[in-house]
């Protein structure tokens, strides 16, 4: 299943993959031995979306290296963050991004939790101009910064916004998502299961019945299917690190997705667990 990126109308599938925390894992051979199985498995069943940021430690380094010893690079569609004061340290972190994720031109290029929008902006407007980047967009994982969020997307002309979004956090759903929607903006949902808190909730609860509708076979489908199912949402990005919760979230992108009223059902239904 995928969706189209507002702006250009190019489509890409609706679950991708994160590496906060999980892809930070250096150049031990065997801490990146199932990020490499991660990465195929993802490839292979139709997903492209891979976003990292320099702010997780060695996670571009790794994502990066395991892309390329795949051969993957044409396949995927990957995105990185800026997260660093100064026009000059913002340049210098790019570049360094563009190595470490051995890439020439980077797909989408996002302000890291708004910090210097307005001076990395005017850089990565340049860029995009100069086909250094194909998008720009910027990003947040808290509601506490909605207002701040708001105003630099009616400043300025991004194509994304990355935002925290999901059962457990639907704060975004209120102003953010529906202004997306309305002004042709690409969302990119990130935090789907809060941190795993979402699945210690539901730890030991069956699946409710009328889940198989829309072919919900795990709890982690059931969280990302209801993410999917907004009509903003361009793309909802896990983060794992094993390969067969991969192949059981990417999963979440096939079939039906749900209507209007099955998303007021689950809701209802996880809040009430």
């Amino acid at each position: 299943m995928t969706r189209k990126i507002p702006s250009t109308g190019e489509a890409v599938p609706a679950i991708g993959l994160g590496t906060w925390q999980v892809f930070d894992a250096g150049n031990n051979p065997a801490a990146r031995a199932p990020l490499r199985q991660v990465i195929a498995e993802f490839a292979k069943a139709g997903g492209k979306l891979l976003d990292s940021s320099p702010m997780y430690g060695s996670a571009e380094s790794v994502a990066g290296d395991l892309v390329a010893e795949l051969g993957l690079r044409e396949k995927l569609f990957v995105a990185t963050k800026v997260w660093t004061r100064g026009r000059e340290d913002g340049i210098q972190q790019m570049e360094t991004s563009f190595r470490r994720l051995k890439v020439k031109q980077m797909d989408l290029m996002q302000i890291h939790n708004l910090l210097d929008a307005g001076v990395h902006t005017k850089t990565l407007l340049d860029w995009k101009a100069r086909n250094k980047i194909r998008y720009l967009g910027i990003t947040h994982y808290t509601s506490s910064a909605y207002t701040d969020v708001e105003k630099w997307l009616k400043a300025e002309k991004y194509d994304f916004l990355q935002i925290n979004y999901s059962l457990a956090e639907r704060e975004s759903e209120k102003r953010l998502l529906p202004y997306c929607l309305q002004n042709r903006i690409a969302v990119i949902a990130n935090r789907p299961f809060a941190e795993g808190a979402m699945f210690r909730r539901v730890r030991g609860k069956p699946l409710p019945p009328w889940a198989a509708e829309i072919g919900v076979a795990s709890w982690a489908q059931y969280f990302l299917k209801w993410i999917a199912g907004h009509p903003a949402v361009t793309c909802v990005i896990p983060g794992t690190g094993k390969p067969e919760h991969v192949a059981d979230n990417v999963a979440a992108g096939f079939g039906a997705l749900p209507d209007e009223r099955m998303r007021k059902q689950m809701v209802e239904h996880y809040d009430s667990l």
